[in-house]
């Protein structure tokens, strides 16, 4: 069973761009990557499956219902993050998540403190004496307090440490064991590739590829950085998965794709002053995953 439907999805803001024919399905109890990078479209097209805005043509259904037509009594069984949380702040945090509460006809009292402690939130605080991650734990436990049967995330780990990021990715897992789906849109391919079944890749407002982790995980590149104490001739590193090459003075950088130890081994006679091997930001991933599409 589909738990959510897009067929050939478009928002458009007058002259402006928002999504054209975006097309794709999650199946109950999966875990959905919905990744690209920042302005390709991921936020519009949450807010426009949640009727925070309306299309311009395309359907969304949801538990196999008109996410228009049947919208209130969705919204009911989704969990919904935003990547930015905004709240009244004289408010005390207690009382804002016993406000969200009271929409949903369950006593959610427990399971705001089972979330709290998780998330090390202080619910007696004022929102307006949280720092930005801490808002961003209240927009978590907000989203989880009713035990949706759809989580709906959107860059849900920004303002969050790292060791949070664990607590959250944990309770996560948790939640679709018990049988939650969650769709997870991220800029970030480690968050995705930590969390998801599949993805749907999305740039300049069109889904470009739906994929399965695994086989983005086979295709990902690594970045090289070379400091060198001597100049390197730019033919040097002409081999096979090597791309972006740029050498500035006896700095080398590049993207590799393919057995690392043949970029070791071209290494071996090298003096090297640093080497760094680090993964690519999602865009340079995008750029020359586009470049081969083409």
């Amino acid at each position: 069973m589909n738990v959510i439907e897009i067929k050939n999805l478009t928002k458009t803001y007058g002259k402006s761009r928002g999504i054209t024919d975006i097309s794709f399905n999650v199946e109950q109890g999966e875990v959905f990557g919905f990744i690209g990078p920042n302005g390709a479209g991921k936020s519009t097209t949450i807010r426009t499956m949640l009727s925070l805005i309306y299309p311009t043509s395309g359907s969304i259904s949801i538990f196999g219902k008109d996410s228009i037509k049947y919208s209130e009594e969705i919204k009911k069984e989704i969990g919904y993050l935003p990547s930015e949380v905004f709240y009244y702040e004289n408010m005390k945090v207690i009382d804002l998540l016993k406000y969200s509460a009271s929409f949903y006809k369950k006593d959610c009292n427990k399971r705001i403190k089972e979330l709290a402690e998780i998330m090390n939130l202080d619910l007696n605080k004022k929102i307006d004496d949280l720092s930005f991650g801490n808002k961003k734990k209240v927009g978590i436990v907000q989203g989880l307090l009713h035990e949706p049967k759809l989580i709906i995330l959107d860059e849900p780990t920004s303002g969050l440490d790292p060791l949070m990021q664990q607590k959250f990715f944990e309770l996560l897992k948790e939640e679709n064991k018990k049988g939650a789906t969650i769709l997870f849109s991220s800029h970030i391919l480690s968050e995705v590739q930590k969390m998801c079944d599949r993805v749907a890749i999305i740039k300049d407002g069109r889904l470009i590829k739906l994929q399965q982790i695994s086989t983005l995980k086979d295709n990902n590149h690594k970045r090289f950085k070379v400091e060198t104490k001597n100049p390197i001739d730019k033919d040097y590193f002409n081999l096979e998965g090597v791309s972006n090459l740029e050498i500035k003075s006896n700095m080398v950088s590049f993207l590799f794709r393919g057995n690392i130890n043949e970029v070791i081994k071209k290494l071996e006679h090298i003096d090297i002053g640093n080497l760094w091997i680090e993964e690519p930001d999602l865009e340079e991933i995008f750029m020359h995953y586009y470049e081969k599409e083409v």
